[in-house]
């Protein structure tokens, strides 16, 4: 599908790699970066569960988690697995909080959401819980819908998507005029 370094504005965006699991794995063990994911902070046994999980995504559907640096320094991840419930393909992102507050999960997020959709996955969801209020207007921004919602564990968690079909010209093909007055 997609793979190889997404390049934004101020981000470098790489696919997972076992070079990336220390950092991986602190993120992942910590509260304000994590405590909101699906399942909570991870263990290092957790986490490195998920990186081999995320490299058989990048080997089976050509896309998957990406970590984020910004001036060569890890600041996150970002990217698609696929979700544990069955909704499909799933946007997910995590930042370190020191990174928060400066556009930069929305900067990646739409990046790897837009990159999957031009490869072709047609429809991406999120899931966030209600009284994340970044994350909700993160997916808002970059497009994402709400459609949905449910129960998990007491919380109210919002399913949002992404819908974009094969791009196709809006008029078709036309034959080449001939110039008026030959009759060639």
């Amino acid at each position: 599908m997609a793979g190889g370094q997404i390049r934004t504005p101020r981000l470098v965006l790489e696919p997972v790699s076992w070079r990336d699991m220390d950092d991986m794995v602190r993120l992942k063990a910590d509260a304000g970066a994590f405590a909101m994911m699906l399942g909570g902070v991870r263990s290092r046994q957790q986490a490195e569960i998920e990186m081999a999980e995320d490299l058989a995504c990048w080997a089976r559907r050509g896309i998957g988690i990406f970590a984020i640096r910004e001036n060569g320094r890890f600041i996150g991840m970002t990217g698609l697995h696929q979700r544990p419930d069955g909704r499909g393909m799933g946007l997910r992102f995590a930042l370190w909080p020191w990174a928060a507050g400066r556009g930069l999960a929305r900067e990646a997020a739409s990046a790897v959401l837009n990159v999957a959709h031009d490869a072709g996955l047609q429809r991406v969801v999120a899931v966030t819980r209600d009284t994340n209020i970044a994350s909700r207007t993160i997916l808002g921004g970059i497009g994402m819908i709400e459609c949905d919602s449910f129960l998990r564990d007491g919380h109210q968690m919002l399913v949002y998507e992404s819908i974009r079909t094969a791009r196709h010209d809006p008029l078709p093909s036309l034959p080449p005029r001939r110039p008026a007055g030959r009759d060639g």
